[in-house]
């Protein structure tokens, strides 16, 4: 069979499957439209203020719509966070003090992550970490790429302070987290400790599901705007939701104590935000399909896939494992080749900052970085994965998978 033969007969064997994510985007989509209606979204909300950024009404109803949507008590959305890892480090920094304990329930976080926490980087990122700063540390090891949920039973007593859970798998082979999952363990952690903050890094994972953590037991949640809930056209940011004494502690560390949520101009990102978020149930259910259409292709030419394509997805992140560095270096330059910008440039493996290993990074994105649109990467490590997430829309992901297998066949 030729590339468009293999594809079709992929798409005729996945209709369940694309049923399911066509039901989750439009429980989904009702959800954020309802939000937009409920907060009274007009014009103005769309305008912004200058300097200090104060009495932006904009930026106010802009954090009731994230709240509402997230079940959250309070959220903010901001273009200042630089990226995901910095506004998961302001929740961090804001609610851990010297003395308290931090435990990681899904073994070692994401590479980025580390150097926040202390674990690792160089002599200069370890003394400016969470560690440096007096946190302790520990993390519950995997059990066959599981949580280990009896292990994170007993690590809980009464010194525990926070325990991270991240949703998605990062560059691991375990699975990602589904929302079931995440509420088996903050159960846990409750039963042990009533007291202690369940934090999930929900990078990847908005509107993959139709709930989200705050609803299943989650004190705070923290996501990227140029992963999901951009829609793949926020140009920068991050939102944090979830109990409001622990937003509140997260933004004093963005800004200021005494400044928190209620400063920050915009620079007239309102209805940029807004727009993306109301596209983004729409956008990540693309994303999802193309996600699942590549693992039903690479599976039935024998590589291993993870998730599988009839397995549940909790986020956008599929893994093709190549075991050969070779396959996963022709793999992203396959993805650049026929992404909308810098199509022409061939990337190569290189360290970039937060990674221990070499990377190679695909992405041919409007927004830099961008992870819901169509992008592919992986460490130079064994078993040489290829990390494929985003496309802004099915029919771009498919065209991607039909030239590589037109390279391939």
């Amino acid at each position: 069979m030729n590339s468009k033969e293999i594809i079709k007969q992929a798409e005729n064997s996945l209709q369940k499957e694309f049923e399911i994510i066509d039901e989750i985007r439009d429980f989904n989509q009702e959800k954020v439209l309802n939000a937009f209606i409920e907060h009274r979204v007009a014009p103005e909300h769309f305008y912004t203020v200058s300097g200090y950024g104060h009495d932006d009404i904009g930026r106010e109803v802009l954090d009731k719509v994230f709240a509402e949507i997230f079940k959250a008590e309070k959220a903010i959305a901001r273009i200042h966070f630089a990226s995901g890892t910095h506004t998961l480090a302001c929740c961090l920094f804001g609610n851990l003090r010297p003395g308290n304990k931090l435990i990681s329930a899904a073994g070692t976080p994401y590479d980025t992550m580390q150097e926040v926490i202390g674990t690792a980087g160089d002599e200069e990122t370890k003394e400016d970490s969470l560690i440096s700063h007096g946190v302790l540390y520990d993390e519950i090891s995997l059990k066959n790429d599981s949580i280990d949920f009896e292990a994170l039973e007993k690590a809980i007593d009464e010194t525990v302070t926070m325990v991270l859970i991240q949703r998605s798998k990062g560059y691991s082979t375990r699975k990602s987290l589904t929302i079931s999952e995440i509420e088996k363990i903050c159960k846990i952690v409750k039963s042990k400790n009533p007291n202690c903050i369940c934090f999930v890094d929900n990078c990847y994972g908005e509107f993959v599901e139709n709930k989200e953590p705050i609803e299943v037991g989650a004190d705070l949640i923290a996501g990227s705007l140029i992963k999901n809930p951009g829609g793949g056209i926020v140009e920068a940011g991050g939102y944090i939701a979830g109990k409001r004494r622990y937003v509140e502690r997260s933004a004093n560390r963005l800004t200021a104590p005494g400044i928190g949520c209620e400063g920050g101009a915009m620079f007239n990102q309102h209805r940029l935000i807004f727009q993306g978020l109301f596209m983004a149930p729409s956008v990540v259910a693309d994303a999802v399909k193309g996600a699942v259409l590549a693992s039903k292709i690479f599976e039935d030419l024998g590589y291993n896939t993870a998730p599988k394509y009839n397995e549940k997805r909790t986020d956008i992140i599929q893994n093709i494992i190549f075991n050969n560095p070779d396959h996963l270096e022709e793999f992203c330059r396959t993805i650049q080749s026929f992404s909308p910008v810098n199509g022409y440039v061939t990337p190569i493996p290189e360290y970039i900052p937060g990674y221990e290993d070499k990377v190679i990074m695909a992405g041919g994105t409007f927004i830099e970085g961008s992870t819901i649109e169509l992008s592919a990467d992986g460490p130079m490590r064994e078993p040489y994965v290829a990390y494929m997430q985003g496309g802004l829309n099915y029919s771009h992901i498919k065209i991607a998978l039909k030239k590589f297998l037109d390279k391939i066949l």
